[in-house]
């Protein structure tokens, strides 16, 4: 059940399982900071993320069973939370009581979303809890800019759910922007950029290797070996790798070259895709990324394993990726942690990423978990590589 009480700034919103309404999730202003309102082609005073904690009555104790069941019961009714991330694109939920790896599992799959297989990697996450990881093991120095999930691969998941379990006291912010509104505007700003970008999609190409390339970086194993087993020789071992690769399901628009020391996997895929529902075209990538890390990284030792070209091949020239950096830096907001805070995104929509902050290593542990969707992402292009496809099971 959704209602809505008259706040002091904006109308405050509540949501509550009218079966059970012990417990109700209310909408809360963030400091600007935290928070701004997007601009087209998001319907207007739209905020991102959408704030929402926990309230109950005062006898009654606010436990993780309680919080499960409400989420599940309102995700019942009409998929309510499912829909407030495709309008905000982000939900932050503030006063949970979620202490581990263990209780951010069972909040995340109360949503009801399939588990998300990444194949592919390019990071390194061991598994915490049931589909639960390190966000990223990368130090602290290193920036990672904003970027929707996996948009190196066809196969992306659609929800990405963030937990604070630990953080810093200065830096380590989450950046949060919409993709719906960087096209907009690179649209807008740099047509030509986009009609190229459209009719062409992009060449992206990864490098696996045998041995992790960074700190934080995966092995061609972990990305793609899955099946393979102690004692298998080569043959066999590029056999198992292959046949994950297979499981993209995008036949010709997947090629990959083998190496003295791992593979080239090299995939044309659409960088505009359009959000199920809407069918409004979102800026599914992480150009501006590859551009932003590639410079503030530079002096960290840290390799760029993923490039990215125009789908013909061509090189985009880089004053269209410093203008995607520059809109970004304009829409973004920065997510500062609180103990205990999760954040949701709706990865066809949301961009995320990460700051460096000051301290150590240890003061920041985010934990992750990603889904899939009901539908993928539909095609901008006319491309018969502009459509990505759910990959196959194996």
């Amino acid at each position: 059940m959704e209602t809505i009480a008259v706040g002091a700034r904006r109308p405050a919103l509540k949501l509550d399982d009218a079966r059970s309404p012990a417990l109700v999730f209310e909408s809360f202003d963030l400091p600007a900071t935290n928070q701004r309102v997007l601009g087209p082609p998001h319907p207007a005073n739209t905020v991102t993320p959408l704030a929402l904690r926990p309230s109950t009555h005062e006898s009654v104790p606010l436990d993780l069973d309680t919080i499960v069941q409400t989420i599940k019961s309102l995700q019942e009714q009409d998929s309510i939370l499912t829909k407030k991330l495709a309008l905000h694109g982000a939900l932050l939920f503030r006063g949970l009581p979620i202490h581990n790896a263990d209780d951010f599992s069972n909040f995340a799959h109360s949503f009801g979303y399939k588990p998300h297989e990444i194949i592919g990697i390019v990071v390194d996450r061991p598994l915490l809890a049931p589909n639960v990881v390190p966000a990223n093991e990368a130090p602290k120095s290193v920036l990672i800019y904003n970027h929707n999930e996996s948009p190196q691969v066809p196969h992306a998941p659609e929800y990405i759910f963030f937990y604070g379990h630990k953080v810093p006291k200065k830096g380590g912010e989450t950046p949060i922007s919409s993709s719906l509104e960087l096209f907009h505007r690179a649209q807008r700003e740099i047509p030509g950029f986009i009609a190229e970008l459209t009719e062409k999609g992009i060449l992206s190409k990864v490098v696996y290797k045998v041995e992790k390339q960074y700190e934080g970086g995966s092995t061609l194993r972990q990305a793609f070996g899955k099946e393979i087993q102690e004692g298998d020789d080569e043959a066999t071992r590029r056999s198992k790798i292959e046949a994950q690769i297979s499981r993209y399901g995008r036949g010709k628009f997947t090629t990959w070259e083998w190496t003295d020391d791992g593979i080239t996997l090299t995939q044309r895929l659409p960088a505009v895709r359009t959000q199920p529902e809407t069918n409004l075209p979102t800026l599914f990538t992480g150009l501006a990324a590859y551009y932003k890390n590639a410079r503030v990284n530079a002096s960290s030792g840290r390799k760029n394993v993923t490039e990215q070209l125009y789908g013909d091949g061509t090189p985009i020239p880089e004053k269209y990726l410093e203008h995607l950096a520059n809109i970004t830096d304009e829409i973004r907001v920065l997510h500062k942690w609180q103990e205990g805070d999760v954040l949701v995104y709706d990865n066809i929509i949301a961009q995320h990423g990460r700051q460096p902050w000051e301290g150590e290593q240890s003061d920041r542990v985010v934990l992750a978990s990603v889904f899939d969707g009901a539908k993928v992402p539909g095609a901008y292009g006319y491309g018969e590589w502009a459509q990505v496809v759910q990959a196959l099971d194996g």
